[in-house]
């Protein structure tokens, strides 16, 4: 594992004995057994609440856990880049404020680990995996960052993931950087975790911590979160800002929470959302006040609920046998819980979604001229970046970024767009040409297809494919578990001996839906998570950590 400075669990271990702060069990009575906990790997946001609440066991507790199990299984998985040096000290506090009766709220001394692309004015590096912003400094936290320290979450540490977002290289790997090397998926030997939020999903699968932050430029949240087994929310853009989140597309990034429920990944974005003057984007939340998203959770959300069905992309994406059957099963589940469905609710122009090339403009552009934006804000820039033809130069000659293994030609092909940056008419032209194709001419056309005045309410789809068309217009999709590859399936592995299909690998659900417009789509996973359990009833990883909280109580 690498950290900020060289730090163990054994010196996190003796930090915890002089801190003189650390607050008992509260003044209220556990009404449970030690045995009744529950495992961390099963744990939920209401749960560890109620038992803080209770006196059973203390946020420093907490914390010494989540270090632990992290410590038990990094050096396989390397799913965290750096621990938080201040995590206990951080957790005492909030412990303190407890027995004071200060309570934040539902997040007040919950360990959360963020993607190493969001920025923390901390003892932590904020990096993109990469040596190139190693020992930089931003000038304050970012937002992300912010919101969750004010609603009292404890940021444990910094997640591991594709180096840049997965914006570098034409012949990576997902979870690949240079600082951690290969992140791999718990669910069988050396998978792929898919990305670029990798470590966000593999932690948050093991319960390395509660849950996770990370970003999606097109598919990093929704393609790890299926594939850990995992809830994801990719929230509009704008939803969440991105101040001082290391960027690739200013059009396209967003971020959201990667948890093991739907109600906790809900609670997270409650949390994170809303206006923020330094990012404009926000500006576009058209209500007044952050919904609570996780507050009226109902298992009787499909009751009416019109759902519809991209039938041609999903034919057209050449889905795998058991995600397609499994699927078609999850269509006469929802059905049964009194959800009308609309087959063939097709997206008007989605032959010509994948024949566009705008995407690649826009990304290529956005960089450009986003990441000179970011390194321009920096307090201090030890490598002196100021463009991406310096962040080129660095990258090919620091022999760490194993360079020309893994190329830089992603980049490469944005110097080669045929503007400085992305205010000339041909990048505006390549996004407004994504608008039309994600939006009338697909989600939101789909969505108006049928279903009368109000049209479709959302459209589901396997998550294999529900990422790419949503993040060109900046749509929402939130995923949950909807199965796994049967025991029998074929090892398929890469040129780099990753394994890319396995025994027993997680599959999921999309719900895709109009901008801004979570609410519902949250609503409608938690009926279908709270029907089919697939997560709590379905395969176990092949690596547990064995740490709990009755460990150090």
């Amino acid at each position: 594992m690498l950290f900020s400075k060289p730090v163990s669990f054994a010196v996190l271990a003796l930090q915890a004995l002089s801190v003189n702060a650390m607050p008992a069990a509260s003044r209220h009575v556990c009404k449970i057994s030690l045995s009744e906990i529950p495992d961390l790997i099963d744990i939920t946001i209401d749960d560890i609440t109620t038992y803080l609440y209770d006196g059973c066991f203390t946020s420093y507790q907490l914390t010494q856990a989540y270090i632990a199990r992290i410590n038990e299984v990094n050096s396989t998985l390397h799913a965290v880049l750096e621990l938080n040096p201040d995590a206990l000290s951080i957790a005492a506090s909030l412990d303190a404020e407890r027995t004071k009766g200060k309570i934040r709220g539902p997040l007040h001394g919950v360990p959360i680990l963020i993607k190493d692309n969001i920025a923390t004015l901390d003892k932590m590096n904020n990096t993109a995996g990469s040596y190139a912003l190693l020992g930089a400094v931003p000038p304050r936290d970012s937002t992300m960052a912010a919101k969750l320290r004010t609603a009292g979450a404890i940021i444990l540490g910094k997640a591991g993931l594709s180096e840049w977002a997965n914006y570098r290289s034409s012949n990576g790997t997902s979870g690949w950087s240079g600082r951690h090397g290969q992140i791999t998926n718990a669910y069988y030997p050396n998978l792929d975790p898919s990305g670029s939020s990798s470590g966000s999903g593999v932690a948050s699968s093991l319960g390395l911590s509660l849950a996770s932050l990370g970003s999606e430029t097109s598919g990093s949240i929704v393609s790890p979160s299926q594939r850990n087994n995992l809830v994801g929310i990719k929230p509009t853009v704008g939803l969440t800002s991105r101040y001082l989140v290391i960027p690739i597309s200013e059009h396209q990034d967003t971020v959201g929470p990667m948890a093991r429920t739907v109600k906790d990944a809900a609670y997270i974005l409650t949390a994170i959302a809303g206006v923020d003057p330094y990012d404009n984007y926000t500006s576009a939340i058209p209500f007044p006040a952050v919904p609570e998203y996780w507050k009226h959770l109902q298992r009787s959300s499909f009751q009416g609920a019109k759902i519809g069905i991209p039938r041609i992309a999903i034919t057209a994406s050449s889905t795998n046998g058991p995600v397609l059957t499994a699927f078609n099963a999850s269509v006469e589940i929802i059905k049964k819980l009194g959800a009308e469905i609309y087959e063939n609710a097709d997206f008007p122009a989605y032959a010509e979604f994948r024949r566009s090339g705008n995407s690649s403009i826009v990304l290529g552009l956005d960089f450009k001229t986003n990441v000179k934006q970011y390194f321009d804000q920096l307090v201090v820039n030890p490598n002196n970046l100021h463009s991406l033809q310096d962040l080129i130069d660095y990258t090919m000659s620091d022999p760490r970024e194993a360079y020309p293994d893994r190329n830089v030609n992603t980049w490469i092909a944005a110097m080669n767009q045929p503007c400085e940056d992305n205010s000339c008419k041909y990048a505006w032209d390549a996004y407004q040409a994504n608008l039309y194709l994600g939006g009338p001419g697909g989600i939101l056309g789909a969505l108006e297809s049928a279903g009368g005045d109000d049209g479709l309410d959302a459209l589901i789809m396997p998550s294999d494919f529900a990422a790419g068309i949503a993040a060109i217009a900046g749509y929402p999709v939130v995923t949950v578990p909807m199965g796994f590859y049967p025991p029998n399936t074929p090892v398929v592995r890469n040129s780099r001996g990753l394994v890319s299909n396995a025994p027993n690998q997680p599959f999921g659900l999309s719900f895709l839906g109009r901008r801004f417009d979570e609410q519902k789509l949250i609503n409608l996973a938690f009926a279908y998570e709270q029907k089919t359990k697939v997560r709590e009833k379905g395969v176990k990883p092949y690596i547990m950590p064995s740490a709990q909280i009755v460990d150090f109580m």
